[in-house]
């Protein structure tokens, strides 16, 4: 019997809570049903609390999945990144699949992926869900340049991440694939069952604006549009459901404005 294929996924996952952890722990089941080993390295420190906008970078709930998650990660600590690049060159995995959302993290993931595949075994992954961010600093472009330079491939979500790849990098393989539709949050109901567990109206229709709010992210122009007349004719209402990452008070003016 041939030995199993392994694949090392880098990036968030539980404890902490969000998207990002939920794609990355959703995509390492799809490899386990491929019959993979599979395992996930995340962060002991994602962000420094002074960095981080939320409430909490934790999840309240208790992990149900079954991929071994190795808490291991400190997005800035050069000696943890050599530490955990040598771990991985040592293990020899297949793949490295690394969730790149912000040049903030690409000192820690270059430096690990270069590492890790100096054992001329390992190849590096990326799935990039920007490579130029929609909030812009500094050093962006320098430092997505050095993470670009330590991978072997890139998969992203959205054709314009795909075009902006070549920014940085016009050789290496890379491939379009649209995101995919979570499906582990349980499973669908029926319209009106779920309208009566929410306590909602049945006589509108509804539009959901979930997660976590951002300037970037356009509420502001949802709620602007909502105000107007011809919209209100269409007896529709917005839920915003998320947790304000920015200043709220420029998004409860605009509500105030036009209610």
């Amino acid at each position: 019997m041939s030995q199993k294929k392994k694949v090392v996924i880098i990036g968030s996952a539980y404890p902490l809570r969000g998207g990002l952890s939920n794609f990355n722990e959703r995509l390492g089941e799809e490899f386990l049903k491929d019959f993979w080993d599979v395992q996930i390295y995340t962060f002991s420190l994602q962000y420094p609390s002074f960095l981080f906008p939320g409430k909490t970078q934790y999840s309240t709930e208790s992990y149900h999945g079954n991929i071994p998650i190795r808490i291991a990660i400190n997005s800035i600590n050069p000696f943890n990144w050599v530490k955990v690049g040598f771990e991985l060159k040592e293990m020899r995995p297949d793949l490295v699949i690394i969730k790149f959302w912000i040049p903030f993290m690409a000192p820690c993931f270059g430096t690990i992926s270069r590492i890790a595949k100096s054992n001329r075994i390992t190849k590096i992954i990326t799935i990039v869900d920007n490579i130029i961010p929609h909030e812009k600093r500094p050093g962006d472009r320098i430092l997505a340049k050095y993470f670009v330079g330590g991978v072997d491939g890139f998969v992203t979500m959205s054709r314009k991440v795909l075009d902006d790849v070549s920014f940085f990098d016009t050789r290496k393989p890379r491939i379009f694939s649209p995101h995919p539709i979570y499906d582990n949050f349980g499973s669908g109901i029926e319209k009106v069952q779920a309208l009566k567990i929410l306590d909602l109206d049945p006589s509108f229709h509804y539009i959901l604006f979930f997660g976590f709010i951002r300037d970037y992210k356009g509420l502001d122009i949802l709620l602007e549009a909502m105000g107007d007349q011809r919209i209100r004719d269409l007896n529709i209402k917005l839920i915003v459901a998320g947790e304000f990452y920015t200043e709220k008070k420029s998004y409860l003016e605009i509500i105030n404005k036009e209610n």
